[in-house]
């Protein structure tokens, strides 16, 4: 089978495709043939070494993918051939809260992730998908998906009537934006571009905010929330927004932190502020096979379909991951094999 490899040092350029022999499944054990798999920043992180510089390799990249039941191993009894599955993302988490061992069990680092024709994996840490869901669609679940699903229903809560805010316009954003929509609650969009802001809209975003044209932000929602404050936000920013995230909450309002793409360390923590807010501050890590179940139901019941930007095939691979570096998408990026 063919795979891509983090082989001889980090960055994209360290990316090379190699030849390996199909697994065979053991007891326990399913075998995927692999149909399409969905890019997240992580896997940049991953593959630049910016989230373990001291990364064992040669290293199979990229956490969500769906792939078709081809085989399966003794005692196997949640699956059959022909079934469609994807790979949780942190594979010992099936439910309940996390401990410490869970986080040496996601897929992409420190295991081998999705980036192969063939993938294997016990079938304790697979679930099947939405039928209505494509290839594509499908493979956009394990990360975003759950990620957005465990913010915004499983920690946030969110209800009728809840104003949402929402950083930027990738997978999880619009993810959280569709699932804040299905709660009944209001929810605003933050984006650099008017065209993402308007096609966020026609999803059933009630409010945008072009962050380089009102870089306050923050007090652009409160002035929507008639100085309330947001119930609740999904900071994807980290290091440069999570003070303005604290100025715009309301008092007992819930943050939830997805994402770092400004940066790890926020220097000058408005401290006061939250505390004045009484904010809550919850550091979201994907979610649960529990959680991914949940989700489906919902995906199923309302015939949601996530986001997918663009496509590549399996061979343009690199392509794919420099796209995601530029930062310009709407939604997901997908492989297809």
């Amino acid at each position: 089978m063919k795979a891509y490899v983090i082989q001889g040092g980090f960055g994209i350029d360290h990316l090379i495709e190699v030849n390996r022999p199909v697994p065979t499944p053991g007891t326990g054990e399913v075998l995927l043939r692999m149909r399409a798999v969905a890019l997240n920043s992580r896997d940049l992180g991953v593959i630049d070494g910016f989230y373990n510089p001291n990364l064992t390799v040669p290293l199979i990249p990229v956490s969500d993918g769906v792939g078709e039941v081809i085989a399966i191993g003794e005692n196997v009894s949640r699956f059959q051939i022909g079934d469609r599955a994807c790979g949780i993302f942190t594979q010992s988490w099936t439910g309940g809260e996390p401990t410490q061992a869970n986080w040496v069990t996601t897929l992409g680092s420190p295991l081998d992730g999705m980036l192969a024709e063939y993938v294997l994996l016990p079938e304790e840490g697979l679930i099947c998908v939405p039928e209505h869901l494509t290839d594509k669609e499908a493979a956009t679940l394990p990360c975003a998906g759950v990620t957005a699903w465990h913010a915004i229903v499983e920690e946030g809560k969110v209800k009728v009537g809840d104003t949402v805010v929402v950083q930027g316009t990738g997978g999880v954003s619009l993810f959280a934006l569709q699932f804040a929509k299905l709660q009944g609650a209001k929810v605003i969009v933050i984006s650099s571009s008017d065209e993402k802001l308007e096609r966020a809209k026609l999803m059933g975003a009630d409010y945008g905010i072009n962050y380089k044209r009102n870089t306050d932000w923050d007090k652009a929602i409160l002035d929507y929330t008639q100085g309330r404050g947001a119930d609740h936000i999904l900071d994807l920013g980290g290091a440069s927004t999570l003070n303005r995230s604290i100025s715009a909450l309301k008092v007992g309002g819930q943050i939830s932190i997805v994402g770092i793409l400004s940066g790890a360390s926020v220097e000058d923590f408005a401290l006061v502020p939250a505390i004045m807010k009484k904010a809550r501050l919850q550091a979201i890590n994907v979610g649960s096979r529990a959680m991914f179940e949940n989700m489906n139901l919902a995906v199923e019941q309302h015939n949601l379909r996530p986001v997918v930007d663009s496509i590549f095939p399996f061979d343009r691979a690199i392509e794919a991951l420099h796209h995601l570096a530029e930062g310009s998408y709407f939604g997901k990026i997908c492989i297809v094999f």
